[in-house]
């Protein structure tokens, strides 16, 4: 893990990259990478998250500043930019069962090929995917979900890298931090070792690349 300045953590990301943002409705989410993000103008980003946030928060920003060239999400119901990039085709929606995403991101952070679900069997969820039958019941198979990079936001990070979140914060930021080649990391407080108790840590210090630093 290294430590560095949050303008160096997001200069590694290159446009057009595939990135995990974790968060729900922008609890949990690293703004301030987020917004290095819009001031860098790292466009044509493929963004994974539960949802769109809202105009001016999380995840929202990027929408914008118009960086975003695809979104799976859950929901971008609150977002009227997304929806009017969505509906302009200036981005390509893939809307995903919440649960769903949920197993998708946790498949692919444990090297699986993807799970099988009956959620969206017999829906418009069902199209273009292969169907699955076990013990007579239908299942789709749903594709793992991978990225080249994950932003995530801590309550408390350690010097080594251990994560901690605080309550509902937590959401997805633990599987993302499994599912994506390189994790980028902001934390409310950065904590001496031995701080976080081990059996309070949620995310290991090995899945953690970058920590951008605090002040």
């Amino acid at each position: 893990m290294k430590a560095v300045a949050v303008e160096e953590a997001v200069a590694m990301i290159p446009a057009g990259a595939s990135v995990m943002v974790g968060g729900f409705m922008g609890i949990g989410t690293p703004e301030r990478l987020l917004d290095e993000l819009v001031r860098q103008q790292k466009t044509g980003l493929s963004v994974i998250c539960n949802d769109a946030a809202l105009p001016g928060k999380g995840v929202g920003k990027l929408f914008d500043a118009s960086l975003v060239s695809r979104l799976t999400a859950t929901h971008i119901g609150l977002n009227p930019k997304a929806q009017q990039q969505m509906l302009a085709n200036q981005i390509e929606v893939d809307l995903v069962p919440q649960g769903t995403l949920v197993e998708r991101i946790r498949a692919g952070g444990c090297g699986l090929g993807g799970v099988l679900t009956p959620t969206g069997v017999g829906t418009v969820v069902a199209e273009g995917k292969r169907e699955i039958e076990i013990e007579g019941k239908p299942f789709l198979l749903e594709t793992a979900l991978t990225a080249q990079y994950a932003l995530l936001h801590a309550f408390l990070a350690d010097h080594l890298g251990n994560l901690a979140y605080a309550l509902t914060a937590r959401n997805f930021n633990p599987i993302m931090a499994m599912a994506a080649d390189t994790v980028i990391v902001t934390a409310e407080h950065i904590v001496p070792v031995g701080v976080i108790a081990p059996d309070h840590v949620m995310t290991p210090a090995p899945l953690v690349d970058y920590l951008v630093m605090n002040g």
